[in-house]
């Protein structure tokens, strides 16, 4: 079972969460500040990182950079009490994978963890389905049914890393980073287009799938049920 890791330096809140989490199944490792946290990364198999921004010694800003740029493939949910939206942002340009409020619904804080977790183990996956469409990462192919289309090389990897994180939100420096490399000398304005021309060209599959814009965020793939 996945084993997940809860950063919080309020002993009932890691309690609170503990109990819920055990009751699904998961195994609970727990730290009171950001120094024991990153210590219990680097000996443990942590599959899940849940962390309050508040901490003593290391902030929960610094810990999520240091998980993200050393562990990329952990994913973290932030628990805070801050709800304005600038502190959101500031979570996911440093990587944050999702984020709850203060105070907040225990039993929802654990469909968020399965949904992250589930997200990951998709994200490993070298075939992801849309509906009727597959992408293949090993070949670069991508069929509809029977027939094989064929997308320009960025198009595809901008498509697979979306869909390979459905509902998760990648500011566009993220994505050029991941994409197009840290050495691109373009501006981000190169996301906006790509992603105009996927939506074009994907528009009569928008029942299986579409690309949503997050305000003032970047862009975020979305499974329809």
């Amino acid at each position: 079972m996945s084993k997940i890791l809860i950063v919080d330096d309020e002993a009932h809140i890691r309690e609170l969460i503990s109990l819920f989490l055990r009751s699904e199944g998961f195994e609970i490792e727990e730290a009171t500040n950001g120094t024991e946290a990153l210590a219990i990364v680097e000996h443990l198999p942590i599959d899940l990182v849940i962390l309050d921004i508040m901490l003593p010694n290391l902030d929960g800003w610094e810990l999520c950079k240091r998980i993200k740029n050393d562990y990329p493939d952990i994913p973290i949910l932030m628990v805070t009490a801050i709800g304005e939206s600038l502190q959101k942002v500031k979570g996911f340009q440093l990587g944050t994978d999702d984020y709850v409020t203060k105070p907040f619904d225990p039993l929802e804080l654990v469909m968020r963890v399965k949904a992250l977790l589930k997200r990951y183990r998709i994200a490993f996956s070298q075939k992801i389905r849309l509906g009727g469409i597959v992408l293949d990462r090993l070949t670069y192919k991508l069929t509809r049914g029977d027939e094989e289309l064929t997308l320009p090389l960025k198009e595809f990897e901008l498509l697979f890393k979306l869909a390979s994180h459905p509902g998760q939100i990648f500011t566009r420096e993220q994505l050029i980073v991941q994409i197009w490399g840290r050495d691109y000398e373009g501006d981000d304005r190169t996301v906006d287009v790509h992603i105009k021309r996927l939506r074009e060209r994907f528009a009569g599959d928008s029942e299986h799938f579409r690309i949503e814009t997050a305000r003032s965020l970047g862009y975020r793939l979305v499974v329809n049920a």
